[in-house]
């Protein structure tokens, strides 16, 4: 197992590198620095030979490989560089199948009406629902997963393997998991009890609260701040093509402008 961090060189990827490697030592596993070689808009434009166009492929893996010499000297990982000549979305998925990634990381953009209109990087791959992808803000910094907030939805079933797989991280890095549910509509408090979700999840809290559908992000918000989590865990669904255009991803929402580290599990 591997964990894929994705790059290009900004400040903000640079803390989410730093951010994964702390992840990877921690959890005891190889890195995976990756590049989407892209040309520069003025270059692009030009007519360049392909002598030209491969040095600067070379150039660009020439820093990579610095950037894991430098990561492998300060955490003691071992840290293995892949670059290519696409778009992340169209390599990602083979990367993370290839080197049998646990999740993808990457930088996510400070909260804006540009990224709420557009997206960004991090919301792109959230939406693509094919693997786990951990989101980190410009300003976070590693030191321990001590609490996990999981935000799920109580009116719909909840996936016992992928809480299981949650719990092996938690019990991996001595987290405390709080199950975190809102509901659609207001209605009385309720206690919800599943066997199978006991069996899977011992010694996790679970907390119940009531909000209404308008009020969803409100209220997880509102938690997080209360509570004080180190990471923020939520699972976005797969939709169908005209469900996926109605619906606006609470998932999504979060990926933008967080200040903890979110990490997006799908649900298939």
């Amino acid at each position: 197992m591997s964990i894929l961090v994705a790059t290009n060189f900004s400040k903000l990827s640079e803390n989410a590198i730093l951010y994964a490697a702390s992840v990877a030592k921690k959890l005891h596993t190889k890195l995976i620095l990756y590049n989407a070689f892209k040309l520069p808009i003025h270059a692009s434009n030009a007519r360049l030979s392909a002598t030209f166009v491969e040095g600067l492929i070379e150039k660009n893996r020439n820093r990579l490989h610095e950037s894991a010499q430098d990561l492998y000297q300060k955490f003691g990982i071992e840290v293995i560089v892949e670059t290519s000549f696409s778009s992340l979305d169209q390599e990602v998925d083979h990367l993370m199948k290839v080197h049998d990634c646990r999740f993808l990381v990457i930088g996510m953009s400070p909260k804006s009406m540009e990224q709420n209109l557009l997206g960004n990087p991090a919301t792109t791959l959230i939406s693509m629902k094919r693997f786990p992808v951990l989101a980190i803000p410009i300003h976070a910094k590693f030191t321990e997963f001590k609490k996990i907030l999981l935000a799920c939805d109580l009116l719909e079933d909840i996936p016992v393997k992928t809480l299981a797989k949650l719990r092996q991280l938690a019990v991996q890095l001595k987290s405390e998991v709080t199950v975190f549910y809102v509901e659609k509509e207001l209605n009385q408090l309720r206690t919800v009890t599943h066997d199978s979700i006991d069996k899977e999840l011992e010694d996790v809290t679970y907390f119940y609260k009531n909000v209404q559908s308008n009020t969803v992000i409100d209220a997880l918000e509102e938690e997080i701040k209360k509570s004080q989590p180190d990471l923020l865990v939520m699972m976005p669904k797969k939709y169908g093509f005209w469900e996926s255009i109605m619906h606006k991803s609470k998932t999504r929402v979060m990926a933008s402008g967080l200040n903890i580290p979110l990490l997006s599990i799908p649900i298939k």
